[in-house]
């Protein structure tokens, strides 16, 4: 009985031996962080019979504008080895209900091979767009599903009106995947997973233009917390005030066949603390369409200081799909 009161009193205290360890000023960020799913279903489906997104789709960016949102999305048709993705977009006027723009897809790499995956904007430090020359500035990483190397590149891309991009740039990394970029200051800082080796982790690059990438030596962050298995992918990064707010995947350990969502907080973007409670975000077995796979997000704060995410998500097994619709969320922080 003894011992069984100890481990409880140790299950209460590790949270707050573990916020010892983290600076002062970052410990509000590692309260209770409660998600809000705020739609009745998916804000996106598979498109119909024919559609090029009628087997995949995932990997939401968006984008605040006068008149409300553009999300961007990757889209493709056929089995998951000869899958070959292009970019779709919707609209919004309040972040939850989108609709489908009838020309999509309205991007893609151009030779029928390379997949676009996992796009980002250009950002503010929290979240909104930032546009440069009146121009919406976005990278992706692309590889070929079929081609015997495997090899993800960096490439960006260029548009007015999010509808007519300008033809991809030349590779500008090599073996990333899912990136994140923000303006801070004169720098753009980028944060991604490198997928050059098993276990995937994440890498953070620097640059003057966008263009030409410092890669920091050491990657910024591994797996090392329990719920996490196997890889680390699609960090989205945030700066608020004085802080760097990092959202993330992994393979969750406390159920079969799962991905969730973890947190953690930086105060230079390089040394992170996760949260100790991870992951904040979780699948919904109550929600047939999300009940496995809550992931490849996107994340910005709003006006009135909530903060709002857009991620995709996976029914249970077989993975025909891989992923099956398009989700959003709310977080009020208290």
């Amino acid at each position: 009985m003894a011992l069984l009161r100890g481990i409880a009193l140790l299950i209460v205290l590790l949270p707050s031996v573990l916020l010892a360890e983290v600076p002062l000023e970052l410990r509000e960020w590692l309260g209770k962080q409660e998600w809000v799913r705020d739609t009745e279903g998916p804000i996106l489906s598979l498109g119909n019979e024919g559609e090029f997104d009628e087997t995949h789709m995932f990997a939401p960016a968006v984008a605040n504008t006068e008149d409300g949102f553009q999300l961007w999305y990757c889209g493709s048709q056929g089995k998951v080895a000869e899958r070959v993705f292009s970019m779709g977009l919707a609209t919004s006027s309040d972040g939850r209900v989108f609709t489908k723009d009838t020309d999509n897809p309205v991007f893609d790499f151009g030779d029928g091979k390379h997949s676009v995956l996992t796009p980002t904007l250009l950002r503010n430090p929290d979240g909104t767009t930032l546009r440069k020359e009146g121009k919406l500035r976005m990278w992706f990483s692309s590889t070929w599903f079929e081609g015997e190397t495997g090899l993800h590149t960096l490439h960006e891309t260029a548009s007015v009106d999010g509808v007519n991009w300008s033809a991809p740039s030349e590779p500008q990394l090599e073996n990333l995947y899912a990136p994140s970029v923000l303006k801070v200051g004169d720098d753009y800082r980028m944060w991604y997973t490198d997928v050059s080796a098993e276990p995937w982790k994440f890498r953070h690059a620097s640059s003057h233009d966008g263009r030409h990438w410092k890669v920091t030596d050491e990657p910024v962050m591994i797996i090392d917390q329990a719920w996490e298995k196997s890889r680390l992918f699609y960090p989205t990064v945030l700066k608020i005030d004085d802080a760097y707010l990092m959202w993330y995947g992994s393979y969750w350990t406390g159920r079969e066949n799962t991905t969730a969502l973890g947190f953690a907080v930086s105060q230079d973007g390089l040394t992170w603390h996760k949260h100790p409670a991870n992951p904040v975000l979780r699948p919904d077995p109550e929600r047939p369409w999300e009940s496995h796979y809550v992931t490849s997000q996107s994340v910005m704060r709003l006006d009135d200081g909530s903060f709002r995410m857009w991620y995709a998500s996976r029914k249970q097994p077989p993975f025909v799909n891989k992923y099956f619709a398009i989700n959003t969320a709310v977080w009020v922080p208290k």
